[in-house]
């Protein structure tokens, strides 16, 4: 969160961005430099012992074979995440700082992104970053490597580009509203599709209409805290754009009624009038009602 909110500061004071994509990061490191930035930091033996075990222990592939690991650090592992961080502090943000001083950025893992003040310079980033990343074995994507501008009211100008990803937040103009309550458009954050759709699907797959068995208090224990968690990440910039998706929880617990109780059975409206009596006696009873998504109401949009 912090890195999002430093990120959207800095895109209202930088009007380009790189949007770098580091090809296949986890399959790439190499060994020898990982070890090596992890030395700078220890002298025992019996640390840099484990590391080289964890990141040469062979891949058992589904049918029981083995595959060898030259390169590269075993997505899953406790300690991937670490020592990615580690390895990319002396491959990108020691260099960055050193060859380009006037640059910010901000980078969690192997997700990042550069501001720079022009066009020119985001260009001359982007073409000497990969050749830094190729002389220590890694490779920017061709693709999804690009050069953003930040489009807002006051930038005048376009570009291709006006949009980028970055820690499941999609940066891109959209409607804000200052203190006098005027509307402009801002470059800000909020919840990308694909975030929306991965959740989506977590949402289906609870099967909730059909767990006739559970009452409404058993639901909201099962499903409380992811529901709570993705509140407590996406709902931070820009939350109206979370509404759509917590709402579907809405309608599914109005299919678990009709399914539930006889007397609601193809009786949609009154299996949703029913859930929003319960959610004024119980505001408080699932998390999306806590954030103001109570069933048979509109809650509106503040960004």
């Amino acid at each position: 969160m912090d890195a999002v909110a430093v990120c959207r500061e800095r895109c209202w004071r930088n009007d380009w961005v790189v949007d770098l994509d580091v090809r296949a990061f986890f399959d790439s490191v190499d060994h020898s430099l990982m070890l090596k930035a992890v030395a700078r930091h220890t002298d025992q033996k019996w640390i840099l012992l484990y590391v080289r075990r964890w990141l040469q222990a062979p891949l058992r592939q589904q049918d029981g074979t083995l595959v060898a690991r030259e390169r590269g650090t075993p997505q899953g592992s406790a300690i991937s995440p670490v020592l990615a961080n580690l390895y990319l502090h002396y491959a990108f943000d020691v260099w960055l700082a050193r060859t380009f001083p006037a640059v910010t950025f901000e980078r969690y893992c192997d997700d990042a992104v550069i501001h720079c003040g022009s066009e020119e310079q985001a260009r001359q980033v982007r073409d000497a970053l990969a050749v830094r990343l190729a002389q220590v074995g890694l490779e920017l994507h061709p693709d999804k490597t690009r050069i953003v501008y930040c489009k807002d009211a006051d930038r005048r100008g376009d570009h291709e580009v006006t949009s980028f990803t970055f820690l499941g937040y999609t940066f891109r103009p959209r409607l804000a509203r200052n203190r006098w309550g005027k509307h402009f458009v801002n470059f800000l954050p909020a919840v990308s599709k694909d975030a929306i759709k991965a959740m989506g699907r977590e949402i289906r797959s609870w099967h909730i209409a059909r767990r006739s068995d559970k009452s409404l208090k058993d639901l909201a224990l099962m499903f409380n805290n992811i529901v709570q968690g993705w509140i407590n990440y996406f709902g931070r910039f820009y939350k109206s754009m979370l509404y759509p998706l917590l709402r579907r929880i809405n309608d599914h617990l109005v299919r678990w009624a009709m399914r539930k109780y006889k007397r609601l059975r193809r009786r949609e409206k009154r299996a949703g009038e029913l859930l929003a009596e319960v959610s004024r006696r119980s505001p408080r009873l699932f998390a999306h009602w806590r954030f103001g998504l109570k069933p048979g109401g509109w809650t509106m949009g503040a960004v």
